[in-house]
Formats: structure tokens, C-alpha cells, sequence
């Protein structure tokens, strides 16, 4: 089964290429991707966005411990209620999409846990990935059996081509 891991720096357009790859994606997609919130141009924190259109703010600069990663706290019970359940296979979907598996993210285990059952799954996976980071980060990025592609400025336009055309195989 075919698992595609795209890595990079922030911003550096992973959410625009799997976004691209999902309005093209002939069969059906499930699974979340993540948005920056901001106000004034000034970002505050990341909200969640199932492929279904559930949404809920994953973390914030109000948001109150115990769980924070830089200056965001981070809301496990928005994460596990939204995010988990478009990651469940099934039928009639063939492609899921996890963007992303990030220091927020990873504080879950319920998270880690879903990601692996979803590496052993018979359905293709799109999964963007920190380009930093330890234990899930790295690990997920030591697998085999994985194509890992890093999005650049300069390659992240002719990305969903060649995606599409790897997940057809």
C-alpha cells in the first residue's frame, strides 16, 4: 500500500499540496488537514478541518495549559473529538489524509496510536510531517515502505501531479 510523507519548513506550502491533491483525487478522501488562525495578520493558533467540513480550533495562544508547544496551548478533547474520527477507514473511502503529524499533534497518544493502525490499513495514506522533531515525528519518518517527498517553493506546484500519479500505482 502506497504511504506518501511530505515534509518541509513551515509555510513552506505542505497543506496547499495536499489540498490540491484532494480536489483532484478521483475516489474519495477522509481525514483532516490544519489551518493557521489569524487576526491582523498576526497568528494565534491552528484549527482543525476534516475533509467532511467539521472543524474546531486545535490550539491558541489563550488557550490554558497543561498541554502548550511554543506559545499555543493545545486542546486534546477538540483534537480527539474532530480529528479522530475522519481518520477511521471506512468503506467506499480510498485515500486518507493526515496534515499533520506535528509537536501538537503527537502530544496525543490516542493520535499515535491511530496513525498506527492507519499504517497497517489497506488504503493509501497522504500524510505531511514535521520537518523537525522526535519520538512520532521520527519515527513515522523511519518507516519503510514510504515515499518521502520534501515541498519546496520551487517543486510544490508540480507536487500534486506527481503525487496523484505515485497514488495510482
Amino acid at each position: 500500500m502506497i504511504r506518501i510523507l511530505l515534509t518541509g519548513p513551515p509555510q513552506c506550502g505542505k497543506t496547499t499540496v495536499v489540498q490540491k491533491v484532494v480536489a483532484r483525487w478521483p475516489g474519495q478522501a477522509a481525514g483532516f488537514y490544519t489551518r493557521e488562525v489569524r487576526q491582523q495578520g498576526i497568528r494565534l493558533g491552528f484549527e482543525i478541518i476534516t475533509l467532511d467540513g467539521a472543524t474546531a480550533l486545535l490550539s491558541h495562544v489563550d488557550f490554558p495549559g497543561p498541554h502548550r508547544v511554543g506559545k499555543y496551548g493545545v486542546n486534546l478533547e477538540n483534537f480527539h473529538r474532530v480529528a479522530l474520527p475522519a481518520l477511521k477507514v471506512i468503506p467506499g473511502v480510498d485515500l486518507i489524509v493526515v496534515d499533520e503529524v506535528g509537536k501538537m499533534e503527537c502530544l496525543s497518544p490516542r493520535f499515535v496510536a491511530a496513525m498506527e493502525c492507519l499504517w497497517s490499513a489497506p488504503v493509501p495514506l497522504l500524510v505531511t510531517v514535521a520537518a523537525k522533531g522526535g519520538s512520532y515525528i521520527a519515527a513515522l519518518k523511519g518507516k519503510p515502505d514510504k515515499t518521502q517527498l520534501t515541498v519546496t517553493p520551487a517543486n510544490r506546484d508540480a507536487l500534486p501531479s506527481r503525487i496523484l500519479e505515485l497514488l495510482k500505482t
